[in-house]
């Protein structure tokens, strides 16, 4: 899940991260009072979206007014912020960010994130703020610092001091190791996946975040409601966006072959086979190892729902699962729903045989594969509009 600016910085105040004086505003007529409110001759104005480059996008502005902030606002709000991160759609602005400005010295990076593979979260800095830090990685490699933190001891002073003498920043060196722990702290406690100040600048009165981007793990959600609450499914694909409410993992794709898969591992499987054979994906979709005909019945609503789908690939392997549960639910969309382009099923494992029974029985109009391979080819040709 990821949080907009705003309410990550609500959360660094919270662990003493300095960030700029600022305010929300979700309507024109609001920014007047945010303005009194905050003082000063000079803002800056930062729609709200969940992506990056916003400033090349012309999603941040500065004014020098209240009419001036007043026509941002305006011209950001109810509008699509398209950036190198949104695709082509944008991304919704429903909330405008105004703060004070920063007098800006330099620009530093500085986040942390789980690397899986050595199992430990790992703390990265750089010179380069303001950057990418993808492009910093792949072009300026010696201006990426990492540290790796062991779980048993967390953050040692060892480590704040490499990345103090790395930036450059021995003058800074006691705000910068509480920028650290505190961030450190931040991550532990509220289960984060990611977590950057893109950049963090060095002003007259020392260090300052001026952005903000954070990603919570979604397991870990149930633990903290009140971050929960602040979900904006508006910044999210509706199709996906109804799938978590309904507990599916979905996430949209550009082909024209849908897939209801249950298992994160089978459903990249299914997907692979769907190219191997000249298909394209329009989905990933996992029902999970416990689903009922209901979800299923949901999935396919879903599903439906993409108009460029033209045909769907069901591959259940079922474990956990009931194979006639997931003929049941077939039936009740198709039923439900009217589907009229080509499905094709393929049923394997625990009461495999009642599955296939019920969809032989059904009025339905489905395409029984004896396995994958078998289910990919079909389904490719379906919507080649072969036989």
């Amino acid at each position: 899940m990821n949080l907009h600016e705003f309410q990550a910085k609500a959360l660094f105040r919270e662990y003493a991260i300095p960030v700029p004086q600022g305010g929300v505003v979700n309507q024109v007529n609001g920014t007047g009072e945010v303005i009194a409110a905050l003082g000063g001759e000079r803002w800056v104005v930062k729609a709200q979206v969940h992506a990056g480059g916003r400033g090349k996008a012309g999603g941040v502005k500065v004014v020098t007014s209240t009419a001036e902030a007043a026509s941002a606002v305006a011209a950001m709000l109810g509008q699509r912020l398209v950036t190198r991160q949104t695709g082509e759609q944008g991304q919704p602005i429903n909330d405008v960010l105004i703060e004070l400005p920063s007098d800006i010295r330099q620009e530093l990076y500085l986040g942390a994130l789980v690397d899986r593979s050595r199992e430990r979260i790992v703390m990265m800095a750089s010179a380069a703020g303001g950057m990418d830090i993808e492009e910093v990685a792949r072009d300026f490699p010696e201006k990426l610092h990492t540290i790796y933190i062991d779980p048993v001891v967390g953050l040692q002073d060892y480590q704040c001091r490499q990345i103090v003498f790395a930036l450059g920043l021995a003058q800074h060196a006691r705000q910068l190791t509480q920028i650290m722990r505190n961030l450190y702290r931040l991550f532990v406690d509220k289960d984060l996946s990611l977590v950057e100040i893109n950049p963090l600048v060095v002003t007259p009165d020392g260090l300052m975040a001026i952005d903000a981007k954070i990603n919570i793990d979604d397991n870990a959600l149930y633990r903290h409601a009140d971050i929960a609450a602040l979900r904006d499914v508006r910044q999210e694909d509706d199709k996906e966006a109804r799938a978590h409410e309904h507990g599916l993992n979905y996430v949209s794709l550009d082909g024209n072959i849908a897939c209801m898969v249950n298992g994160a591992g089978l459903a990249m499987a299914t997907m692979d086979i769907i190219k191997l054979y000249g298909g394209e994906p329009a989905n990933f979709l996992d029902v999970g190892g416990g689903t009922t005909a209901d979800k299923v019945a949901e999935a396919f609503k879903i599903i439906l729902s993409d108009t460029k789908v033209e045909a769907i690939l069901v591959n259940i392997f079922g474990g956990i699962v009931r194979c006639d549960l997931i003929a049941e639910g077939i039936i009740k969309a198709v039923q439900e729903v009217g589907v009229t382009v080509p499905v094709v099923v393929r049923l394997e494992g625990t009461n495999v045989e009642q599955g296939r029974a019920l969809l032989a029985r059904s009025e339905v109009k489905v395409t029984a594969a004896t396995d994958l391979e078998d289910a990919a080819q079909k389904a490719v040709a379906a919507v080649r509009g072969e036989q």
